[in-house]
């Protein structure tokens, strides 16, 4: 089956699409091969409409209409690029995250969540049924919604001395739990995974706290609105760790909350940083960037020691930060830091990836959510379903759990496709 994976990240910098084919190799096993990945742009006002409607923003149903409107014709467009420049014009399902706007979280509960890019325009623009809205099923069961990167990231971790990080604009952090190591207080796990060293009895993963989002909006104070981003980290190797507004970052109480847990710039936005900042506290710009990429590093090595993790594979957007990735390899000493090319996902494809797969479980009626990552009371099929320019036909049921996956450098037979 050929699905394209789409996603736009809490960095609404761009839309990214991977072409991948995924198919059955036996019961509870599948493959996955990419056939590569494009990367848009925002349009310049689609971004700008997207900004100043994110919290704390205020806005109105009028404007929300008319942003899940772009959303969708843009992420349309972006499908539709992917299906004929990596699919040989063709794919049978398109898998759309959406733009997150909130993700609804009060006294540590996950109580909803709201993407935004409708599905419909999505299927008109590449003309392809489409998988969306893949956080509210686990939600609705009592899970966080995320991180929904656990799955994959259960399936390629080879053992449980390593760990998985994500540095979108936030960072978040799986781990596999071994029984010994996960205690008899533990939730039993319905959804176990296996991987290369064999069953696991869980799996931990976790919001850590910001990574971009606030490298981003100390970028953007510093360069008085010039920069969107601290590109290749220079403006935090300019600067000097501010020690005191890093310690009252710390002490921000979310890092203090256990697993499950998540979180997103509904908290850590621009005037969460300058709240941060009106006690006082104004460090030179540089100085500033510095801080907060230190306060990401810090949050990340004190995982990584937490959990006794001797490897660390790193995807998202934050790889691209040299001084983040090297602050993250000083503070976690004793942690072999690469990114997640060890376990064959290219950085900056891992997440579309995870979609092409989540979609794939559930137009075959497979769970995809890992009850142990996000709280959920029971694995569920994730996603709703919007229709192509064709009658909607699904695949038979797959009843067998998915057990094992396979990253294939080699493409697909027509043959194996239709499995």
């Amino acid at each position: 089956m050929r699905i394209i994976g789409m996603l736009s990240g809490t960095s609404h910098d761009a839309a990214d699409a991977v072409v991948a084919d995924l198919w059955w190799t036996a019961p509870g096993e599948v493959a996955l091969h990419s056939r590569g990945m494009v990367s848009v742009p925002f349009p310049e006002g689609l971004r700008a409409d997207l900004a100043d409607r994110l919290p704390p923003a205020h806005t109105n149903l009028a404007e929300m209409c008319q942003l899940d409107t772009g959303l969708g014709q843009f992420f349309g467009s972006v499908a539709a690029r992917a299906r004929d420049e990596l699919g040989d014009g063709r794919a049978e399902w398109v898998v759309s995250h959406g733009q997150t706007v909130y993700h609804w979280v009060r006294d540590g509960q996950a109580l909803g969540t709201l993407q935004l890019g409708a599905a419909a325009w999505i299927a008109e623009a590449a003309g392809l049924p489409v998988v969306s809205d893949l956080r509210t099923a686990d939600i609705a069961r009592g899970g966080q919604g995320a991180p929904l990167v656990a799955l994959l990231d259960a399936l390629l971790l080879p053992d449980d001395s390593w760990g998985a990080l994500n540095l979108g604009g936030i960072a978040n952090l799986t781990v596999r739990r071994p029984s010994a190591r996960a205690g008899a207080s533990a939730r039993a796990d319905p959804f176990e995974v296996t991987g290369p060293a064999g069953p696991a009895a869980g799996v931990t993963a976790y919001d850590l706290g910001p990574a971009c989002a606030l490298i981003d909006e100390s970028a953007r104070w510093a360069s008085e609105g010039v920069q969107r981003m601290d590109v290749d980290g220079v403006r935090a190797a300019r600067g000097r760790v501010d020690r005191a507004l890093l310690e009252r970052l710390l002490a921000d109480p979310y890092y203090r909350l256990p697993p499950p847990k998540s979180t997103g710039k509904e908290h850590f936005h621009a005037a969460y940083l300058r709240e941060q900042l009106a006690a006082g506290m104004c460090p030179a710009p540089d100085d500033l960037v510095a801080t907060v990429t230190e306060l990401t590093a810090r949050l990340v090595a004190d995982a990584c020691h937490a959990h006794g993790l001797a490897e660390l594979a790193v995807s998202g957007g934050g790889v691209r930060n040299p001084q983040l990735m090297a602050r993250i390899g000083a503070l976690a000493d004793g942690v072999r830091v690469r990114d997640s090319e060890v376990l064959a996902v290219a950085p900056q494809e891992k997440e579309a990836c995870l979609f092409a797969l989540l979609g794939f479980l559930s137009v075959h009626g497979v769970p995809a959510n890992v009850p142990s990552a996000t709280g959920a009371r029971a694995p569920a099929v994730l996603g709703s379903l919007t229709p192509g320019s064709a009658p909607l036909i699904l695949p038979a049921p797959v009843t067998e759990p998915l057990r094992r996956l396979r990253i294939e450098r080699t493409p697909p037979s027509e043959q194996q496709l239709r499995r």
